[in-house]
C-alpha cells in the first residue's frame, strides 16, 4: 500500500451496511428532519438515535423497523421480522404510536408468541425468554437503561443480538456524565468494541484509579466519529431545521430542605451531623428523616387535584407515603409485571391522578406530558435516574411549566452539590455532541474523521541545523540517500500519547498494529538515509495494559515490537540500554496498584517493578564494509570524561576516555541519567495538550551522540518535538536535521536551535578551566 493510501485507510468511519430509500417512502406524518434521520439510519443499517425527550424517537424507530422488514421481504431474508425491546409499560405506548402510522405491533412475553405480525415488542424484563438469532432487526428503546442493569445483563444483550444484521439504539441521553457508556452502544451496533474505543480516544485517569477520561485534543475526533453512527440532537436546529413546535417549557426545580435533630450526633461523639456523607451514611440519614420528608410532600400537594408523580427510593418511604396518599396508584418491585403495566397505563391514560413509584421502575421511556408536577421525596447520587425521571414530564409536547420538588434533609446537602456537578458535566457532553452533529450533519461528510489531513509544511535553517515542518514520512524524502551519520529520537508510544489531531500523527492509531504499519513507512526511509555501518537509537518503554481497555492488567512489550519492525526493514539489532527510573516517582504519578507499598503485604500477586526507559540501537549493516569514516575516541589512561551538563564552549573533541569511563558507558544499565534534565516543554504546550508528554532526557541524547558519532557528523530526529536532540547535537559540535509535525513544537524547536547557535558563537571572556591548566586568561 502506498503511504497516502494508508493514511486514507486510517480515516475512521461507520461502514454503510443498509439500503437506500427515498423520502417519499417515509410516512408523511413524520417531520422533514425525522424523515432524513430514518433514511440515514436505514442506509447505515446499524445506528443510534440520541435525541432529546419528545423529539419523536418512537415514531422514527417504528418507521425504521417497518422499512427494514419491507427490505427483508424484497431481498428474501430468512427472518423478515423486527423486535423492539422497551422498558416496562412503554410497550403499550409504542403500540399506540404504531397505529398512528398504520403499523401493527404485537406485544409478546416470550419467543413462542412471535407470530402473526412483522413487528413485535417485548419488555427488557422478559429478554431471557427471547432467541436473538430469530430476528432480522432489533431496536433497543431507551437504550440508556442498560446502564441500570448488571454487567451480566449487558453482556447477555450484546451476545444475544450480535448476529442480527440491522440494529437501532434509541435514547435521549446515551450516558449522562459517562462517555464510556457510548462504548456499549458502539459494541451493540457492531461499530467498534468498547475497549478499542477506549484505546483510541481515552486515557487512564491518574487522579482516579481505574477510570478513564477523554483525551482533550482527541475530543473533536471522538465526537465526529460518534456522529458517523449516531444522531446527536437536542432540537431540530441541530440538523439545520426549524424548531417551530419544539419549544420546551420551563423546568422549575424547587429545593425543599428539611431540618434535622442534631442531638443525634452526640451518639457519635459529635456536636453536629456533617453535611458531607458517604453512600452508607446517606441511607442511614434517609431512615432518620423519612417521616419528615414524606410529611413535607403531603404539605406540598395540599389538596392540589392536578396529576402528580411522587418518586421515592425505598419501600419504607412508599409504605408511609401510601398512608398519606391512599388514593395514589403505587407501582413497586414485588408486584407482577401485569399489575405494574396496568397501573402505569392507568396513570398514562389519566385514569389515575397520582402515581407513587421509584425511578428504577418508571424513570425511563414513559410519556407523561399530561403531568407537570413531580416530587422527589429523596435525592440520591444518581444523576441519570434523576434526569430521566424529570424527563417523563419535562419534554417536548409539555404545555405547562414543570415544577419538580426535591426534598432532602439539611444533612444531605453534599448530595445536591454532587448532582449539580454531574448536571454541569452532562451539559458539557450534550453540547459537544450537538456541536459535532451541526458540523458534520447526516450528508456526504458523515464518514469523515476529525483527524486533519491538510498538513502545513515549512522549512527553517541556521548554522549547522535544518528543521522541516510536516509529516516525517513525507519530509524525510528531502534527505539524500546514505547522508545521515546517526539518528536518535523518541517516537510516539503507539497510541499511549497523542500529540496532535493530524491523521499523519502516528499517535493517532487504533492499536499497536496500526501504529507499526504506519511506523514502518518511516523506518524504511530512515534505512535509506542512514550511512552504511551507522546507527539509529530509538528511545522507548514498555506500555501499560488496563483491565477495562485491554482485558487484562499488565505490560505490553513495545520495545520488542520496535525491534521486530526494524529488522523487517533491513536493520540489525545492535544493542540495548536500560535507563533506570525511580519507581517511587512512578508510583506517585500513576498510583498503579502494582507499585503501592500496601500490596507487598496484602496482594503480592499484583506487585511489579517500576518501568524503565530503553534505548534500542540498530545498525545499517550490509556486510563487512567499513563506514566512510570510523568513530574514534582517544585513550590516555586519564579519568577525563564528557560531562553532559558542561558548558558548550568547554567541549573538547580530543577528549580522553579512561577504562572507568568506558565501563560506565558500556554498562547495559545507565543509572546516572538525570530524569529532570529536559528542555522546557511548557512553552510549546497548547490549550488541549495532555500533560503526559514524555521528552527524551538531554543526558541520554548527549551520551549517545558522544559515543556513536564524530565531530561534525549529521544527526537526524524525525520526531524533533521542541528540538532536544538538535539542541544537544549542536552543543557538542555536530550538525542536525529535524522534522516535526506540530507547528507549535516546530516554532519552539527553531527558537531553541537558534538559541544554542547564538550561544556557541558568543565569545568566552574568561575560561576558568583553561586558566587553571595554562595560566592564560
Amino acid at each position: 500500500m502506498e503511504y497516502q493510501e494508508f493514511l486514507v485507510s486510517k480515516i475512521l468511519h461507520a461502514h454503510e451496511t443498509g439500503f437506500i430509500i427515498q423520502s417519499t417512502d417515509i410516512h408523511p406524518m413524520l417531520f422533514d428532519w425525522q424523515n432524513e434521520i430514518v433514511r440515514w439510519a436505514c442506509l447505515i443499517g446499524r445506528a443510534a438515535l440520541f435525541e432529546e425527550c419528545g423529539l419523536g424517537k418512537t415514531l422514527q424507530q417504528i418507521e425504521w423497523a417497518r422499512l427494514v422488514v419491507k427490505h427483508h421481504y424484497e431481498t428474501g431474508y430468512r427472518t423478515p421480522r423486527a423486535l423492539i425491546v422497551a422498558p416496562l409499560a412503554v410497550a403499550h405506548q409504542t403500540i399506540a404510536e404504531g397505529l398512528k402510522v398504520g403499523v401493527r405491533i404485537k406485544y409478546i412475553r416470550h419467543q413462542e408468541e412471535a407470530f402473526g405480525a412483522d413487528l413485535f415488542i417485548v419488555n427488557y424484563d422478559m429478554l431471557k425468554d427471547i432467541q436473538g438469532d430469530q430476528w432480522g432487526a432489533i431496536v433497543l428503546d431507551e437504550s440508556s437503561i442498560l446502564k441500570s442493569y448488571t454487567g451480566a445483563t449487558k453482556r447477555m444483550i450484546l451476545d444475544m443480538f450480535e448476529s442480527v444484521p440491522y440494529k437501532l439504539a434509541c435514547t435521549a441521553t446515551p450516558a449522562p456524565n459517562d462517555h464510556l457508556e457510548l462504548g456499549n452502544h458502539a459494541q451493540f451496533l457492531g461499530v467498534m468494541q468498547s475497549n478499542e474505543m477506549i484505546q483510541r480516544w481515552f486515557i487512564n485517569d491518574t487522579m482516579q484509579a481505574g477510570s478513564y477520561r477523554l483525551k482533550r485534543h482527541a475530543e473533536k475526533d471522538f465526537w465526529r466519529w460518534v456522529t458517523t453512527w449516531a444522531v446527536c440532537i437536542s432540537k431540530p436546529s441541530d440538523l439545520g431545521y426549524s424548531n417551530d413546535g419544539f419549544d420546551i417549557p420551563l423546568l422549575n426545580v424547587r429545593r425543599v430542605v428539611v431540618e434535622v435533630d442534631h442531638t443525634r450526633a452526640q451518639l457519635d461523639g459529635q456536636l453536629f451531623i456533617a453535611g458531607a456523607i458517604s453512600a452508607t451514611g446517606m441511607w442511614r440519614e434517609k431512615r432518620e428523616t423519612l417521616h419528615d420528608r414524606c410529611d413535607r410532600a403531603m404539605s406540598i400537594v395540599d389538596g392540589n387535584l392536578d396529576p402528580w408523580i411522587i418518586w421515592c427510593d425505598t419501600n419504607a418511604e412508599a409504605d408511609y407515603l401510601m398512608k398519606l396518599f391512599p388514593d395514589a396508584v403505587e407501582v413497586r418491585g414485588d408486584q407482577s409485571i401485569k399489575e405494574k403495566e396496568e397501573k402505569l397505563t392507568a396513570f398514562s391514560e389519566g385514569r389515575a391522578n397520582m402515581i407513587l413509584t421509584k425511578p428504577d421502575i418508571a424513570g425511563f421511556g414513559l410519556n407523561w406530558q399530561h403531568c407537570h408536577q413531580q416530587i422527589f421525596v429523596g435525592v440520591t447520587y444518581s444523576f441519570e435516574k434523576t434526569y430521566q425521571s424529570l424527563r417523563r414530564s419535562w419534554r417536548f409536547g409539555q404545555t405547562k411549566p414543570v415544577d419538580a420538588y426535591m426534598i432532602y434533609a439539611e444533612t444531605e446537602g453534599d448530595l445536591m452539590k454532587t448532582l449539580n456537578r454531574k448536571q454541569a458535566a452532562h451539559k458539557r457532553m450534550q453540547i459537544a455532541m450537538n456541536e459535532a452533529m451541526r458540523e458534520n450533519g447526516l450528508g456526504e461528510r458523515r464518514d469523515l474523521r476529525a483527524a486533519k489531513t491538510d498538513i502545513v509544511s515549512d522549512y527553517k535553517s541556521g548554522r549547522n541545523w535544518e528543521m522541516y515542518l510536516g509529516d516525517c514520512v513525507e519530509q524525510i524524502r528531502n534527505i539524500p540517500d546514505n547522508s545521515i551519520d546517526f539518528s536518535i529520537y523518541s517516537p510516539p508510544f503507539s497510541n499511549l500519547y497523542i500529540y496532535s489531531d493530524y491523521v499523519a500523527d502516528m499517535g493517532n492509531s487504533a492499536d499497536d498494529a496500526e501504529f507499526f504499519e504506519h511506523y514502518k513507512f518511516l523506518i524504511a526511509e530512515t534505512y535509506r538515509v542512514i550511512k552504511p555501518g551507522r546507527l539509529v537509537a530509538v528511545h522507548c518503554k514498555d506500555l501499560p495494559l488496563y483491565m477495562n481497555r485491554d482485558g487484562s492488567a499488565g505490560l505490553s512489550d513495545f520495545p520488542g515490537h520496535i525491534v521486530i519492525a526494524h529488522e523487517a526493514c533491513g536493520f540489525t539489532y545492535h544493542s540495548r540500554v536500560t535507563i533506570w527510573k525511580d519507581p517511587v516517582i512512578e508510583m506517585q504519578r500513576t498510583k498503579n496498584h502494582g507499585l503501592l507499598h500496601k500490596n507487598w503485604t496484602d496482594r503480592s500477586e499484583v506487585v511489579r517493578q517500576g518501568m524503565a526507559d530503553y534505548l534500542i540501537v540498530f545498525r545499517k549493516f550490509r556486510g563487512l564494509e567499513v563506514p566512510d569514516k570510523q568513530i574514534t575516541h582517544h585513550v590516555s589512561g586519564e579519568t577525563h570524561e564528557f560531562q553532559g551538563e558542561g558548558r558548550p564552549e568547554h567541549y573538547d573533541s580530543d577528549r580522553d576516555y579512561s577504562i572507568q569511563v568506558w565501563q560506565r558507558y558500556a554498562s547495559p544499565v545507565w543509572f546516572d541519567i538525570n530524569q529532570t534534565r529536559v528542555l522546557n516543554i511548557q512553552q510549546a504546550r497548547e490549550q488541549n495538550d495532555e500533560k503526559h508528554i514524555c521528552p527524551l532526557q538531554l543526558d541520554v541524547i548527549a551520551r549517545s551522540i558522544d559515543i556513536w558519532t564524530n565531530p561534525d557528523d549529521l544527526i537526524l530526529s524525525p520526531f524533533a518535538g521542541i528540538g532536544s536532540e538538535g539542541y544537544e547535537a549542536l552543543r557538542i559540535g555536530r550538525r542536525f536535521i529535524g522534522i516535526e509535525l506540530k507547528e507549535s513544537y516546530f516554532d519552539i524547536a527553531c527558537r531553541n536551535l537558534k538559541q544554542m547557535e547564538d550561544t556557541l558563537q558568543t565569545p568566552v571572556l574568561f575560561d576558568m578551566e583553561k586558566y587553571q591548566e595554562t595560566g592564560e586568561k
